[in-house]
């Protein structure tokens, strides 16, 4: 089972919308939080440590986890989504560009 962690900035509306997307997959262990102090659930060296894949929203995400928590990432990839902070918690169009990029780093498994 792989473990997926999603980060965006205060885990209000595009990390969390990504771990209900996927949270329903039983080959995924998926958690979200956020990289800022005020997140919702702010984003801890434990679960850094804890995932397989890291997917940030932004570049400035990227370089904030690697600031922040650089010596925890070493097992986990890292992919930038490069999704702005411009949609509502679970917006369509959020939605359908979560599923596009995701999708082919999180193959569904065949059986």
């Amino acid at each position: 089972m792989r473990r997926v962690l999603f980060l965006c900035s205060r885990n209000r509306l595009r990390s969390p919308t990504a771990e209900q997307l996927f949270a329903g997959r039983r080959d995924l262990e998926v958690a979200s939080a956020g990289l800022s102090p005020d997140a919702d659930v702010a984003c801890t060296a434990e679960l850094v440590a804890w995932a397989d894949i890291i997917f940030v929203m932004e570049k400035r995400h990227r370089v904030k986890l690697a600031r922040n928590f650089g010596r925890h990432t070493k097992r986990a990839r890292v992919i930038c989504l490069d999704i702005p902070d411009r949609y509502a918690f679970m917006a369509a169009d959020l939605v359908r560009l979560l599923h596009a990029k995701i999708a082919p780093h999180l193959p569904v498994p065949r059986g």
